[in-house]
């Protein structure tokens, strides 16, 4: 119930249920999910969850029900959602889509398609070439290691016998430039391609699929948003790969932001040109929402933190008063700990049916649950036997000593594991934005999608001075206690 309480404080009030539209974590889609967004948004509320990770993760939004709509591709659809060793049709993906609620629809017009790239020094020219050159260092995206259209199909169909390094998309290019790897995956309307002068290996075998963009949708969204649903449908067919392409590079070679990218070509295609501007690194920092992203990466701390204490204090006194439980209470918080991050946000997804705050808070308690049940354990074994025996042989009975005598005795070492788990949830809040629940890790995933340096600065900075805020406050706190303490 506290959870609900916490999501229904962090969460912003709409007038009418909106239209949420989904987007992964790579610059077009961000800004297919901006179009569809202001699309959407003349016909009414229109609000888009943007970054929220690979596949998996937004696929699971949209079957909980937690978005309604985002762009996707037929080839993905096919081999990596449906799980078909074989492309098929169209009319055979919507057969098989239908019983999980969902559908594909408005082909956007182009297609952008899976490929490797090499540097134009590299003696390349198809992708069967790679398996007489095992020395050839390759850069793949972590998603696309694992899919079942990407490295290990590719592969087996070409018998490359390399082990490629998992690299972020957003800085594949570079580390290709700076000649740390040799080839990497790229996506055909990738506006770099062009920029680095890499030249595309030819598919000869014919592995990769066609990836047209489409829409995957909830099959109640056209009854539900009516007037959305067919101002999206006039979309159909509207973005050419060359529209897609200069998109794309006026994101990532001229620091526009998605928003305005799609402003100014939803102005175009409707006669209203629009001109946009780039921002420099103080507007990246203090504008676009800094306000907003900081209440939600503060509260966000907060409510996770307080929810740690609720769970840790009492954990960490089980610890020290049951010997027998000790280890087992710190080894299950110590695992917790040790999930990777985006993998604990995937599982909570189904489970907790829903992206944004409610995982997100969850995921950060299950972060701060270590410092707290461990400090709350250490400073109540720490206090006197002596004193224990005291109080009861003074009177006391034993829930008495412990509130009366050792936790007051244990509250240094207790607040030192608070102060520990709420500085290190202002860095792990960043995670947030992976599914939709806001604060400045959005700027980061930006960045990252972008290789944008300053957006990327937009939002460690103020993490790092809500971090170093946090630190002070609670060195504040101790004083004032360590003051009364020696007055008392």
């Amino acid at each position: 119930m506290l959870v609900l309480a916490c999501a229904g404080i962090l969460s912003s009030a709409h007038a009418g249920e909106p239209l949420r539209v989904g987007s992964k974590r790579f610059t077009e889609s961000y800004i297919l999910g901006e179009i569809l967004t202001q699309t959407a948004a003349r016909t009414g509320p229109a609000e888009h969850k943007q970054g929220l990770g690979n596949t998996a993760i937004v696929l699971s939004a949209l079957r909980s029900g937690a978005i309604d709509v985002y762009p996707e591709y037929l080839g993905t659809i096919d081999l990596e959602i449906l799980k078909n060793p074989q492309p098929t049709s169209l009319d055979a993906m919507r057969r098989a889509l239908r019983p999980l609620g969902l559908g594909v629809a408005v082909p956007l017009g182009f297609s952008n398609g899976y490929a490797l790239a090499v540097r134009s020094d590299v003696d390349l020219r198809r992708l069967s070439d790679l398996a007489a050159h095992s020395a050839i260092k390759i850069g793949l995206s972590h998603e696309f290691l694992g899919r079942a259209d990407g490295w290990p199909g590719l592969a087996r169909r070409y018998g490359l016998v390399q082990q490629p390094r998992g690299l972020d998309h957003g800085i594949a290019y570079e580390a290709l430039a700076q000649r740390q790897v040799d080839a990497i995956d790229i996506y055909s309307t990738d506006a770099k391609i062009r920029q680095y002068g890499l030249r595309v290996l030819d598919d000869d075998k014919h592995y990769f699929p066609r990836y047209d963009a489409v829409l995957l949708y909830r099959l109640d969204v056209p009854q539900r948003f009516p007037q959305a649903w067919r101002a999206i449908e006039r979309l159909e067919g509207s973005i050419k790969a060359d529209d897609m392409i200069a998109m794309n590079a006026a994101a990532e070679l001229d620091g526009q932001s998605f928003a305005a990218i799609a402003k100014t070509w939803l102005g175009r295609v409707d006669g209203r040109p629009v001109h946009p501007t780039r921002d420099g690194l103080l507007t990246k920092t203090f504008g676009n929402g800094f306000a907003a992203l900081a209440r939600q990466h503060l509260l966000l701390v907060v409510f996770a933190v307080l929810l740690g204490c609720i769970a840790g204090i009492p954990l960490g006194i089980v610890a020290a008063l049951v010997p027998r439980l000790r280890q087992v209470v710190l080894a299950v918080a110590g695992v917790l700990q040790t999930v990777p991050s985006l993998a604990l946000l995937a599982i909570l997804i189904p489970l907790l049916g829903r992206i944004g705050t409610i995982p997100a808070l969850v995921a950060l308690c299950a972060y701060a649950l270590l410092p707290i049940v461990r400090n709350t354990c250490t400073g109540l074994l720490q206090v006197p036997v002596g004193l224990r025996t005291a109080a009861l042989a003074l009177g006391l009975t034993r829930r008495q000593s412990l509130l009366q005598v050792e936790l007051p005795l244990a509250a240094p070492t207790i607040l030192a594991g608070i102060k520990t788990a709420a500085v290190m949830s202002v860095g792990t809040a960043t995670i947030a934005a992976f599914i939709g629940a806001g604060g400045f890790g959005e700027r980061i995933t930006t960045g990252l999608a972008l290789n944008d340096n300053d957006m990327l600065l937009a939002g460690a900075i103020p993490a790092a001075l809500l971090a170093l805020l946090t630190q002070a406050a609670f060195e504040l706190v101790e004083r004032v206690l360590a003051r009364r303490r020696y007055s008392d």
